[in-house]
């Protein structure tokens, strides 16, 4: 019941606080929210990276969630609301057209409102900065990897591709976008890694060299000029050593596993009493294989002084002498190589 001193709304007569529009009339006189008639998302189609203003991101988005994210650009929602809900419904009409349906819940004025606006995001091609440069044909430089007085292995290729892609990965992932590996050329001496900045090239030479030995040498070359600087194009030369981790050899009639390489010295294991020493690598006689390419051997028997092992490939129990750096149980396996030239079995572990 209304009394002489309460207020009224002099539009629609209801009660009001302080004598003017009441809540729900001046809630009505305003609109909740408006949409722009549509936005412009611009992506890569080669590797799907956005275009935000002028710069690419290689942001993982769902499709759902970009969706989303672009009507919302699109819609103002007024600034006195509170408690806003946003539902989204989106169709695609064509195949660079997406329709979005946005529904705001809020408080207005202590009001509940809702109301809903459209609009549509308009899906545009565009080649981004990497993929262009690499169609282009464009390369910062070049990882070559080789090795010293023979050709790198299958288990060298493999480290130093896994290398390569991983510090990519590493790169774009840090927001370097055009740290690109272009071509993994798998020459018949080694391998050639195209790069499209020099910091990316650099990381794979450190890195390599880092898990395979060896050393790298950089040779740039000037190939023009941009705003009154040089233009470099960088090869790095990586040279690996001769003898590589694992690498078993002979020295004066002794068993040596490879642990470390330093130069023209080799950082060893001696497989017979299993210390560690150092060896220049011209004590190495030869070598008779790597640890990576040992053997399972079958232990037939133990007794002092003697271990008998099943030789994997003739099956007939050969006698070794025991090491005393591990201890052969009968009836499990053991890690061996052969040496060929003694036609004999060495215990690697």
């Amino acid at each position: 019941m209304t009394t002489a001193q309460t207020s009224i709304c002099p539009r629609c007569g209801r009660p009001s606080e302080d004598g003017g529009v009441c809540p729900e009339c001046r809630a009505a006189d305003v609109r909740l929210l408006s949409c722009k008639p549509y936005v412009t998302a611009v992506y890569c189609p080669v590797c799907g990276s956005q275009k935000r203003g002028s710069t690419w991101s290689d942001l993982e988005v769902s499709r759902e969630d970009l969706i989303a994210e672009l009507a919302i650009s699109a819609v103002t929602i007024h600034q006195d609301a509170r408690d806003a809900l946003v539902t989204i419904q989106s169709e695609d009409p064509t195949s660079n057209r997406t329709a979005c349906t946005i529904e705001v819940e809020a408080v207005l004025y202590g009001v509940p409102v809702r109301e809903t606006c459209r609009t549509e995001i308009r899906w545009q091609k565009e080649s981004c900065d990497r993929c262009s440069r690499i169609s282009g044909g464009y390369y910062a430089g070049i990882v070559q990897v080789r090795a010293t007085d023979r050709k790198i292995n299958a288990y060298e290729r493999e480290v130093a591709t896994n290398i390569a892609e991983q510090a990519e990965e590493s790169l774009q992932q840090s927001g370097d976008r055009l740290s690109f590996i272009s071509d993994l050329d798998d020459r018949k001496d080694g391998l050639d890694i195209t790069v499209g900045t020099q910091h990316l090239g650099q990381e794979i030479a450190k890195q390599v060299t880092g898990a395979l030995g060896g050393r790298f040498t950089t040779h740039p070359k000037l190939i023009g000029e941009k705003d009154g600087k040089g233009l470099y194009r960088v090869t790095y030369s990586i040279r690996l050593p001769y003898y590589q981790k694992g690498d078993v050899v002979v020295s004066k009639g002794r068993y040596y596993e490879v642990r470390e390489i330093e130069g023209q010295r080799l950082r060893v294991f001696d497989l017979q009493n299993g210390t560690p020493l150092t060896l220049r690598t011209d004590d190495a006689e030869r070598l008779i294989g790597n640890v990576r390419e040992a053997r399972s051997a079958l232990v037939v028997f133990t007794q002092p002084g003697l271990v008998g092992l099943m030789d994997p490939e003739t099956y007939v129990t050969r006698e070794v002498n025991p090491v005393p750096w591990t201890t052969p149980v009968e009836g499990d396996y053991i890690r061996v190589l052969r040496d060929d030239e003694d036609d004999r079995l060495v215990i690697v572990g």
